[in-house]
């Protein structure tokens, strides 16, 4: 119960743990459009969506609730770094609300009190709680503790009473979602003739000689690009050239890593570390003490991936025995201590295809079950139990092949759980299993097993010292402050040997400086207060020290050829390039003629096995047109030259094996579908989010 008790104490059930992972369910993916216009420096609206304008205040406010869920989740207050992924919550939150809400009015889509007591309390309890109450006695759900905790309720202060209806209005909503895709998702269909045009793609294969002209086989001043063919150019190519809200930005890196002496130091204390742990009779205590990891105590369940910094050094741990220390691929230091191996709950692994029978009459059920028996005979005939799950399965596991993972025996129906125990060999379930659910087929993948495994975990990060902080600050700091403008910034890094990186056309919402992570206060100084030519103070991020200089800025507007003219002289050039390489290659017969206009800058490749459905040609890089011209012509025939993004390209058809012709198209029917559902939903997402013309202009805040 010390769950429960820990639930009690922080106001609410695990809030911040269900809330953190529903809100990233419930948004299913990055729903901002940050090329927005800000409407003006005194502005307080941060945004609009559906038309509506979204105040500061409003956005504050919504912050602050997701920053206390933060806060009830972790035990502590969130970081500057943390603070972006909760504004990011707050903002795509307020966007679920105005747009999807909508949506689920207009198709009458509900949560009944019914169903929102079955998900919290009943047979479909809501993972979210189930990974929650675990049982450290036995690592499984304890349903006693969620009862004892919705009894307790009862005569709970309001507060408690009101945060945990907040949690039902979160579930609500995240099964709200849940049937929004599912009903994109199922709305997905491919015909047998796209099945076909699939499979014929998949297997349709090319043998083909291709000659490559790359566009350096004629030297850049050779061509010449004048004003208004670049003007000419990107007037009718602005959809490839949009810009929004940009800054160029120049900075000097003063690295914050670590020393030969810091990790001198680290290896040294872990290495005495484990030697206390070696020796140690309370592991958990000591490595929850010592331990930079956290949680730093762990019980591996059957089917559980142990550390792979474990697993990768050691071919077989035995119980008692300490390991280590390991350097991490984060060039951190590991050690472990294997504390207890014990027998447990029986945990198994099997697959299954669902037939669902739920809500039916006797005469469909029939039906059902006769089509599951023809789809178990193919099975003990040879198919794929993979496939056939994808295109029968009718629950979310059909999307995996059916995999419903490792699980004990009371987490399932008895029937099901009876059939599957009951088996002594892996492989397929001779005959269908009925449940309350529907009829099963099912293939056992993993024999029961009981060895739980408790490891204690010790890991030191290697991190700077304070030593090392503090000469790079001076530095930074000093370099600052002598630096006025940006002449006197380029001076001074020349004078003392400091090298100044570019960041050109940063996006006013971007979180990261070229390869610099969490650079969003640099980012933001540059468009929020900065005027170009000002030299910025000195920016801490997680590796170094930032002095920064904004070169020049601009808000969204029309694009002008100023903003991307490398851009555009490089794809005029290409184009003239690739107009004198098609005239040069007129009149030449073979291939072989047409290398030798270019010599060694032209390259001639056969390449044995190309399928229709190919965008990439080996050794030569993207060329979808090329790839289409090639099957697009008679057998010993030559293809026009194509010209690509890459250069021009010629291809002969040496020989053509069409696909074979098959029976049955369905798996690729299947494919296709399964394909669309899992694009469906995103895109409507981005749709409705157009429609609603979502405009972000927290960059000047935040």
């Amino acid at each position: 119960m010390a769950l429960i008790k820990e639930i009690r104490q922080r106001t609410g059930l695990a809030i911040g743990v269900i809330a953190g992972g529903l809100i990233l369910f419930l948004l299913g993916g990055d729903l901002l459009s940050p090329n927005s216009t800000l409407l003006g420096s005194n502005n307080p609206t941060v945004g609009e969506i559906a038309g509506e304008e979204i105040t500061y205040q409003e956005y504050v406010d919504k912050v602050e609730e997701f920053r206390i869920a933060y806060q009830q989740r972790t035990g502590r207050a969130p970081s500057e770094v943390e603070m972006f992924t909760v504004r990011e919550q707050a903002w795509q939150a307020m966007i679920v609300e105005k747009v999807f809400d909508e949506e689920y009015d207009k198709l009458g889509m509900t949560i009944s009190p019914e169903e929102l007591v079955d998900m919290v309390q009943g047979k479909n309890i809501v993972p979210e709680l189930r990974q929650q109450l675990i049982n450290p006695q036995t690592g499984q759900f304890d349903k006693s503790q969620l009862v004892a905790f919705l009894q307790s309720l009862e005569t709970a202060d309001p507060a408690q009473q009101a945060f945990w209806a907040q949690q039902e209005q979160l579930f609500a909503e995240s099964r709200l979602r849940i049937k929004y895709d599912n009903l994109l998702a199922t709305s997905e269909y491919a015909t047998s003739a796209e099945g076909k045009m699939e499979y014929k793609a998949a297997n349709t294969i090319a043998e083909a000689s291709i000659l490559f002209v790359p566009y350096y086989a004629i030297p850049d001043t050779a061509i010449s690009v004048n004003e208004s063919e670049m003007e000419a150019y990107l007037r009718e190519n602005k959809e490839k050239f949009q810009t929004g809200n940009t800054a160029n930005i120049e900075y000097v890196n003063f690295s914050i890593l670590p020393s030969a002496a810091d990790s001198a130091a680290v290896i040294e204390e872990i290495t005495a570390l484990t030697e206390e742990l070696r020796n140690s009779d309370q592991d958990s205590v000591f490595v929850n003490r010592n331990s930079d990891l956290r949680p730093a105590f762990y019980t591996f369940r059957p089917g559980d991936e142990f550390p792979a910094d474990l697993t990768r050094n050691v071919s077989e741990f035995v119980e008692g025995e300490t390991y280590g220390p390991f350097v991490t691929a984060n060039s951190t230091y590991i050690s472990f201590k294997v504390t207890d191996k014990y027998e447990g709950t029986p945990r198994m692994r099997a697959s299954h295809i669902l037939f669902s029978t739920e809500g039916m009459d006797d005469a469909t059920k029939a039906e059902v079950k006769a089509q599951a028996e023809d789809v178990l005979q193919d099975l003990k005939n040879g198919g794929d139990f993979a496939t056939a799950a994808r295109t029968y399965g009718q629950d979310g596991t059909s999307q995996t092949g059916g995999d419903l993972g490792w699980f004990a025996k009371e987490e399932f129906v008895d029937e099901f759980a009876d059939a599957t125990y009951a088996r002594r060999t892996t492989g397929l379930l001779p005959n269908l299993v009925e449940t309350e659910y529907g009829f099963h087929i099912i293939e056992v993948t993993e024999l029961p097993k009981s060895e739980y495994t408790k490891i204690a975990v010790l890991q030191k990060e290697l991190i700077a010292s304070d030593a090392t902080r503090n000469e790079a600050f001076r530095n930074a700091d000093s370099f600052a402050a002598e630096s006025g403008n940006r002449n006197e910034f380029s001076e001074n890094a020349v004078d003392n040997s400091f090298r100044v990186l570019q960041a050109n056309n940063v996006d006013a919402t971007a979180r990261n400086l070229n390869n610099l992570q969490n650079a969003r206060e640099v980012i933001r100084w540059a468009f929020a207060e900065a005027s170009e030519g000002e030299v910025s103070p000195v920016f801490e991020l997680e590796n170094a020290y930032i002095v920064a200089t904004l070169v020049s800025k601009k808000e969204e507007e029309e694009t002008t050829l100023a903003d991307v003219r490398e851009q555009v002289e490089g794809q005029v050039r290409n184009d003239k390039k690739a107009a004198l390489i098609m005239e040069a290659l007129k009149g030449k017969s073979t291939l072989e003629e047409m290398k030798a206009v270019y010599g060694d800058d032209a390259s001639l490749n056969e390449i044995p096995d190309l399928k229709l459905s190919s965008s990439v040609i080996p050794g030569i890089g993207f060329a979808p047109k090329a790839v289409g011209a090639i099957f697009g012509i008679s057998e010993g025939g030559l293809t026009q030259p194509v010209q690509e993004d890459i250069g021009v390209l010629v291809g002969k058809l040496n020989a053509l094996t069409p696909a074979a012709e098959i029976a049955d198209y369905t798996a690729y029917q299947a494919q296709l579908a399964q394909g669309g559902a899992q694009r469906v939903s995103y895109q409507v997402m981005m749709a409705l989010e157009d429609l609603a013309s979502v405009k972000d202009y927290r960059y000047k805040y935040f």
